[in-house]
């Protein structure tokens, strides 16, 4: 049932008593003020369900105790108007999924304050007339609902809840045996009540031993007497073995997460037994196990929030870490609904003392949240210079989310280990890529951030070996000459092919070709011998321009070979023709 105050002056009447600020909530269990006041109502209520039945029974309405009676009555009575007549009508309650202000219940509170107590002026003063006050059992079992919800170990109140209703069956019963006793007259015989003593603790140390099957008990006489004991056996045996079963499962739910972490890690112990793991391997996983339990009362928190929806993960989220990422330099001025995203990402790991959260050159796939605890970035010779310490609310890693393995970017530039023991929060890489698909342009201002933290630290070198072999011994490429670049890429080679495409360049690698056979034809028809080696010349002439061809790359080989060799024959020619 969800409740909401409607009228504030009350509110702000009883907000210094109670020092709760949110007055408006429709929340059932936000305003304890409700829950407050129906702790007096319960007490209250308390009061007629324990006294009614005693003073029904036992002679405790005399001239001396009366007077105390009719105050007792009279304030019980008052706090249930001040209930129904101030508190109800406040409350609004939601069926259906629509907020109604009328109170179902108004019917059952108006009967049970029928004052049938001024009957008591010409019967006598007694209890019976207050039966109607008993009503009211369910605002008992409201309070108790609602005190389960807000407190924090809610298995202290549900014993105590177990108990009064232990006590409760053993009053009722005591109240029953004085019943008895009177049908059977006081000490008429040996099992009924003598009348001596206090008359309701004798009763009441008889209903113990009764109920509870202790024995010892006198042994009954009459056909009423056994009848009466046989039922008490009977109801004995099954409200006990019921309230012992609820105490049971209290009991049980209670340390059912110290059942389930010991026997995990138990299981966990077994197999590295199995397995021979070494004793100091053990004893750390060990440490982490208690350690885990005693600071989260969890071994895996996602296995809790998986749970919930995703509204309640959103808000729990939203309180833990919201603010320490909108304090992150990287994340500043990114959509904050991208933000909330992230921080349903986030996985919560523990590191032992000594722990290396990272290494210095390693893949940087995630950034971490110090949740609990603090780490140090060191180095130096065995790691003993501690550079920096980070404690809770810091952020380490943001960096390496947004730089590529290219050139080595995404490595890691210095060892952060853990100072104590340290909870962290951690947000992979691929999580977040995953997130900056939906907003592009917090990947936009994301994108431009890197890259100014990155110039900001410097340019990161690369750890790649270098490739000592094949043309790299040579050195960088020495600049085309001039006569080459005339009839390479950029000159009359380069101008052809995009004129003429590759087509183009085809022709005009046969055009050299039949220009080349065409002067030496020439050379023949003057008689010139050819010189022996002149056979040779074109392969030699081929295979240098081919190495030199390799550090240009923008010329043919082929075409480079025909077009020395052409200038050869010319130079030949021209200068045989002078010689004769």
């Amino acid at each position: 049932m969800i409740f909401k105050i409607r009228d504030r002056p009350l509110s702000d009447f009883l907000q210094p008593m109670f020092g709760v600020h949110n007055l408006n909530t429709p929340h059932p269990f936000a305003d304890r003020r409700y829950v407050t006041w129906l702790a007096v109502v319960a007490v209250a209520f308390n009061y007629n369900i324990w006294f009614i039945p005693v003073r029904l029974v036992f002679p405790y309405h005399n001239a001396a105790n009366n007077p105390y009676w009719l105050f007792f009555d009279a304030l019980a009575d008052l706090v249930n108007v001040i209930d129904i007549m101030v508190w109800q009508p406040r409350l609004q309650f939601v069926k259906g999924g629509d907020i109604v202000v009328r109170d179902l219940r108004r019917c059952t509170d108006l009967v049970s304050l029928i004052p049938f107590d001024v009957l008591g002026v010409y019967y006598g003063l007694s209890s019976v007339f207050r039966l109607n006050r008993i009503i009211r059992i369910e605002y008992f079992f409201e309070f108790s609902d609602r005190l389960e919800s807000i407190m924090a170990k809610a298995y202290i109140w549900r014993v105590i809840r177990t108990t009064g209703y232990l006590l409760y069956a053993l009053h009722i019963n005591a109240c029953l045996f004085y019943v008895a006793s009177l049908y059977q007259g006081l000490s008429t015989t040996e099992w009924v009540y003598n009348g001596e003593g206090s008359a309701y603790l004798r009763c009441y140390y008889y209903a113990v031993r009764s109920l509870i099957n202790i024995g010892g008990l006198p042994v009954p006489q009459t056909v009423f007497e056994i009848t009466f004991q046989l039922c008490n056996f009977f109801v004995g045996v099954f409200v006990f073995s019921s309230l012992i079963g609820q105490m049971r499962d209290v009991i049980g739910a209670a340390t059912a997460g110290e059942t389930y972490f010991r026997a995990s890690m138990d299981g966990c112990v077994s197999y590295m037994n199995t397995n021979s793991i070494p004793k100091f391997v053990q004893n750390r996983v060990r440490t982490w196990y208690n350690y885990t339990w005693a600071a989260q009362g969890m071994l895996d928190e996602s296995e809790l929030l998986d749970k919930m929806p995703l509204v309640m993960r959103m808000a729990i989220a939203v309180d833990i870490n919201l603010a320490t990422f909108q304090k992150i330099a990287l994340f500043q001025g990114c959509d904050q609904q991208m933000l909330v995203d992230m921080l349903l990402r986030l996985k919560s790991i523990v590191y032992l003392p000594g722990d290396f959260v990272v290494k210095k050159g390693d893949i940087g796939k995630e950034m971490y949240v110090i949740k609990s605890g603090a780490v140090q970035v060191v180095g130096g010779p065995d790691n003993s210079i501690v550079f920096v310490t980070l404690k809770a609310g810091c952020v380490f890693g943001e960096i390496s989310l947004l730089q590529s393995a290219k050139d080595g970017g995404n490595r890691r530039t210095a060892n952060v280990k853990a100072h104590g023991f340290a909870n962290l929060f951690v947000l992979e890489k691929k999580d977040l890529f995953d997130i900056l698909v939906h907003y592009p342009e917090s990947q936009k201002v994301l994108a431009r951030k890197g890259k100014n933290l990155m110039k900001a630290k410097g340019p990161v070198a690369a750890k790649g070996v270098t490739d000592k072999r094949g043309l790299s011994l040579f050195g960088p490429k020495p600049p085309t000459p001039k006569m080459l670049r005339a009839f390479g890429q950029g000159g009359l080679l380069g101008k052809l092919k995009v004129k003429y495409g590759s087509t183009g360049h085809r022709q005009l690698t046969m055009v050299m070709i039949e220009f080349q056979m065409g002067i030496h034809q020439l050379i023949i028809a003057k008689t010139r011998p050819v010189h022996p080696k002149g056979v040779h010349l074109r392969t030699c002439i081929f295979l240098c321009v081919t190495y030199l061809s390799s550090l240009h790359s923008n010329i043919h080989p082929l075409i480079l070979s025909d077009f020395i060799i052409t200038i050869c024959i010319i130079i030949h020619y021209l200068f045989g023709l002078n010689n004769e």
